[in-house]
């Protein structure tokens, strides 16, 4: 059976490029149609819950003008919180280090935010839209440290600047919550989502 039939038969498009995103759909069955939204990402929404959920949608919605019925959009957006501030991507090993000197030896937040898109033709779509958050413990890090971390490739497209399956597992002191939310989508709660939206479907 193919892993799609799961949710519904729906042909599954993923509205990211990231590859860990695939990879965490591909581990529940799932082999997604990769197209991600290249629109800019601006939003007016300053709590890190919001945020996420707000481009999230965006994404999914950009995406989902262009597919008929029976598909079914997925959107995703991750960002890290520490203190007030909400970290994104660095982009460059400096901001990498700057954001990893803040997130040593504290307690951090991932929020993801996840939208799922049914689309029903003519431009009409049947969704939801929701937030994720995990805590996360970093253990106390050595300025050596963060700079030999900072300077490796693995940072600089990932929110807050490190990835919790790769080299910077090494300093995780545990977790609060799903470990999926942190690496890019909370596998969980967005089969739980959408068994909820087929559902809803259902009953129409």
């Amino acid at each position: 059976m193919n892993g799609n039939e799961n949710w519904g038969g729906y042909r599954v498009i993923l509205a990211s490029a990231s590859p860990r995103r695939k990879e965490l759909l591909n581990q529940i069955g799932i082999e997604p149609e990769i197209r991600p939204s290249h629109m800019a990402e601006e939003t007016g929404e300053r709590k890190p819950d919001r945020v996420v959920m707000e481009l999230s949608r965006q994404k999914a919605e950009d995406i989902a003008a262009e597919y008929g019925a029976g598909t079914m959009v997925i959107g995703a957006d991750t960002v890290v919180a520490v203190g007030s501030e909400i970290l994104g991507k660095p982009g460059t090993p400096m901001k990498a280090y700057e954001m990893i000197e803040k997130l040593q030896g504290r307690t951090h937040q991932v929020y993801t935010g996840v939208t799922v898109l049914l689309c029903q033709g003519g431009g009409m779509t049947h969704g939801i839209t929701f937030a994720e958050k995990t805590d996360v413990h970093v253990y106390p890090m050595t300025p050596m440290e963060i700079s030999e971390y900072a300077g490796c490739p693995e940072p600089l497209d990932k929110a807050g600047a490190y990835g919790i399956q790769g080299r910077f597992a090494a300093y995780i002191k545990g977790i609060d919550g799903d470990y999926a939310n942190v690496v890019g989508l909370p596998l969980g709660r967005l089969n739980q989502e959408i068994k909820g939206l087929l559902e809803d479907r259902e009953d129409d």
